[in-house]
C-alpha cells in the first residue's frame, strides 16, 4: 500500500506525529493544483469544534413536469458545473469548489437532491461554467482525458444507478470543457435523457471524467438522485416528507489552515505519476457538506438514504446508546423485507437505506459513528479507532409517529436464479508495483488497460455468472453500469500468491498462461477455503459490492430489466426500454476512484 507521507499521517495514531508527516508532506509537494498553495499549512481538523453546525437539507430539483389536469410530463432540467465557495464548517474560511446548481448562486456541496417519478423521463442539460484551472492535483501521466494545449477542466455526468442509453450514461471519455471548447472522443451532446423506467430507489449522480474523477469529486461534483412511485411506496407507511425522509451524503476532506481543499500533489511514485496517490483520505467526516453536523429529531422513526461518496474511506456505522438501523433497501433497490442491524460496512459510493426510530432512545444525543480502519481492511487484526460521524439531538417528548416498517417491503421482484446465467465470466482484479517498492503504480481489472479492446459483451435480455477474483490486498467496490446483481457468494483462496503468480504468467504459471483462471486451478485453490457470509441487507439486487482481498465473489448479472413491466413498455420481453447497443457502451469498474482513474475501469458492449 502506499507509503506517502499524507496517507500514512491519515492512519497514525497520534495527533502531533500525523500532523508533523501532514506538514512534512506539504512541504515536499509541488504546489496543490493551479492555485499555488505551498506555504499555507495545513489544517489540523481535530481542532474543529463537532457537531456545531446544523445538518442542511441539499435545494430539491424537481425532475419531472405538472400539465393541466395534474398530468405528470417529463421534467427539463439545466444543472451547471460551478466555480464557486462553500463553507463547511463555522470556524473554518469559506473553500473554493466545484459545485452543481441550477445557477452558480444555488449550486450546493452536495448538489441539489433531484427527484424523479418512475416512469417520466427527465431530461437535464449538463453544463460546464468551470474555470481554465483545476483547484487540486490533475495528474496528467494518467490514461486521462487530454486536452492538449488548451485550458479547460472536463467534465461528464454519470447518473450512477440508472438505466440509460449509454449516450446518456456520462461515458468516461464523452467529457466536455468549458463552452465545449475541448471535447471527448465519444462526446455527442450535454443534453441526457434519464427514461426513469426503473423501480424506485437511491441513485447519485457525479463526475465521471477519464482520470479527473477522484479530483472533481473531491472538488465537489456530486448529489443525489431519487426514483419514486408513489403508487407503491405510500402504502409501506415508512417515514415520509423532507422532515423523516432525508438524504445523507458522507464523505471525508482534507483542508489548509485558509479553508482551501487539499490533496498532496507529490505521488507515491513521483517518477511515473508524479501526483496520483492510491487512495485519498481526509481527516475531516462531512455529512451534507457540513463537518461533524448535528441534526435534532423527535422521538419517533426518521428514514436516512445513506451514500458513502468518499474516494476511498469505507464506513463502519454504528449508533451509540443501542440504537438499530433498520434497512430498508440497499444501493437502487428496496429489500424483500427490512433487515435490523447494530452497525454495518458502506464502501465507497454504495448506498443503505435505513430507518432509526429514535422513541427508543434512552439519551438526548445519539453519535452516529465509524470505526473503519483507512484503507480498508487495513492489516491482520488492525482495530481502527472510532470516530464521529455526526450527532442526533433527540427530542424530550414522546409524540404520534403515523410510520411503520412493514414485515413486507417489495417482495415482487425476482428471485435470483443461477439457472438463468448463458455465461461464465471471470473477472480478475490486479494491482501493480514499481520494482523493488511495494507502491502501487497502476490497477487493472483481468491484466488490460482501459483502452485496450472490449472483451466483456453481454447480450441483453440474458444473465450472466461473474466469478470477480481479487488477487490485491485491498477491498474493492465493483459497479457495473446499466446492470444489476445478486451476490450468491463469496470464498477464500487458499495459497493465494502461488495463483497470483500463475495468474500474472509467473515462473508458476506452466501452461496456464496469463489471466486463465480455470487453468490456473482456481477451483483447486478454493477447495478448503472459508465461505464469507453476505450480509442479509446487501442479499437482494445491487449495483456495489465490497469484493474482500484475495476471495472469490460470485454474481449473477443481470442485463435486462428488474422489472417485466418495463422490459414490455419496449414491445420485447427482456429488452430495455431504449437501444443499448447505440453509443459508446458501458463500464465496469473499482468505485474506490483513486482506482478508477488509474485503469481499474474496463469497457462493456452490449449486444442483442
Amino acid at each position: 500500500q502506499s507509503g506517502a507521507l499524507a496517507r500514512v499521517a491519515a492512519t497514525v495514531k497520534g495527533r502531533f506525529l500525523g500532523a508533523c508527516l501532514l506538514l512534512l508532506a506539504a512541504a515536499l509537494a509541488d504546489g496543490e493544483g493551479e492555485e499555488g498553495k505551498r506555504g499555507v499549512p495545513l489544517l489540523d481538523a481535530g481542532r474543529l469544534e463537532k457537531f456545531m453546525d446544523e445538518l442542511p437539507d441539499m435545494p430539491v430539483l424537481r425532475g419531472y413536469g405538472v400539465a393541466e389536469g395534474g398530468n405528470l410530463v417529463a421534467g427539463e432540467l439545466a444543472v451547471g458545473m460551478y466555480d464557486t465557495m462553500w463553507k463547511f464548517h463555522r470556524d473554518l474560511p469559506a473553500t473554493r469548489v466545484f459545485a452543481y446548481g441550477a445557477s452558480r448562486e444555488t449550486a450546493t456541496v452536495p448538489g441539489p437532491t433531484i427527484v424523479a417519478m418512475k416512469g417520466v423521463p427527465t431530461r437535464v442539460t449538463w453544463t460546464n461554467h468551470l474555470p481554465p484551472h483545476h483547484i487540486l492535483p490533475w495528474d496528467r501521466s494518467l490514461a486521462a482525458a487530454r486536452v492538449g494545449n488548451a485550458a479547460g477542466i472536463p467534465t461528464v455526468a454519470h447518473l450512477h444507478g440508472g438505466v440509460q442509453q449509454s449516450t446518456s450514461d456520462g461515458h468516461s471519455m464523452a467529457w466536455f470543457t468549458s463552452g465545449f471548447a475541448t471535447t471527448g472522443p465519444h462526446f455527442s451532446s450535454p443534453a441526457y435523457e434519464y427514461p426513469n423506467q426503473q423501480l424506485p430507489g437511491n441513485l447519485w449522480y457525479h463526475d465521471h471524467a477519464m482520470g479527473l474523477t477522484r479530483v472533481n469529486i473531491l472538488a465537489g461534483l456530486l448529489g443525489a438522485y431519487r426514483v419514486a412511485d408513489p403508487a407503491a411506496e405510500a402504502p409501506l407507511g415508512l417515514p415520509s416528507g423532507a422532515e423523516f425522509d432525508r438524504n445523507l451524503v458522507l464523505f471525508d476532506r482534507d483542508f489548509r489552515s485558509d479553508g482551501a481543499l487539499f490533496m498532496n500533489a507529490t505521488g507515491n511514485n513521483p517518477d511515473v505519476h508524479p501526483q496520483w496517490q492510491p487512495e485519498y483520505f481526509g481527516t475531516a467526516v462531512i455529512a451534507n457538506g457540513k463537518a461533524w453536523p448535528f441534526l435534532r429529531v423527535r422521538r419517533r422513526r426518521y428514514r436516512f438514504r445513506i451514500l458513502n461518496a468518499s474516494n476511498a474511506r469505507f464506513f463502519r456505522l454504528s449508533l451509540s446508546g443501542g440504537l438499530r438501523f433498520v434497512h430498508v433497501g440497499s444501493d437502487s433497490v428496496y429489500l424483500a423485507r427490512p433487515v435490523p442491524t447494530e452497525g454495518f460496512l458502506l464502501a465507497p459510493s454504495e448506498i443503505a437505506d435505513v430507518v432509526v426510530d429514535f422513541a427508543g432512545s434512552k439519551h438526548d444525543a445519539v453519535t452516529l459513528r465509524s470505526d473503519a480502519p483507512a484503507p480498508y481492511p487495513g492489516d491482520p487484526g488492525e482495530k481502527a479507532d472510532t470516530v464521529a460521524v455526526m450527532k442526533f439531538v433527540v427530542g424530550s417528548k414522546l409524540e404520534h409517529d403515523p410510520s411503520t416498517v412493514p414485515a413486507t417491503l417489495m417482495p415482487r421482484y425476482p428471485k435470483p436464479d443461477t439457472r438463468e446465467a448463458v455465461v461464465t465470466r471471470h473477472i480478475a482484479m490486479y494491482e501493480y508495483t514499481k520494482n523493488g517498492t511495494d507502491e502501487p503504480t497502476h490497477l487493472y481489472l483481468n491484466g488490460a488497460a482501459y483502452t485496450d479492446p472490449v472483451t466483456e459483451t453481454p447480450r441483453e435480455g440474458t444473465s450472466e455468472l461473474w466469478e470477480v477474483i481479487n488477487l490485491t490486498d485491498d477491498n474493492h467496490p465493483l459497479h457495473v453500469h446499466l446492470a444489476v446483481f445478486a451476490v450468491l457468494k463469496q470464498r477464500s483462496l487458499r495459497r493465494v500468491d502461488e495463483f497470483r503468480d500463475c495468474m500474472r504468467g509467473g515462473a508458476s504459471g506452466g501452461a496456464g498462461g496469463r489471466n486463465d483462471a480455470l487453468a490456473c486451478g482456481m477451483r483447486r485453490h478454493l477447495a478448503g477455503g472459508r465461505r464469507h457470509v453476505v450480509p442479509r441487507q446487501e442479499r437482494g439486487w445491487k449495483n456495489v459490492f465490497k469484493v474482500r482481498p484475495s476471495t472469490v465473489a460470485t454474481l449473477l448479472v443481470r442485463f435486462k430489466p428488474l422489472e417485466e413491466s418495463s422490459a414490455t413498455a419496449s414491445g420485447k420481453s427482456g429488452r430495455f426500454p431504449f437501444d443499448v447497443t447505440a453509443g459508446p457502451g458501458y463500464v465496469y469498474h473499482c468505485h474506490i476512484l483513486d482506482h478508477e482513474d488509474n485503469e481499474m475501469m474496463r469497457p462493456m458492449k452490449i449486444v442483442r
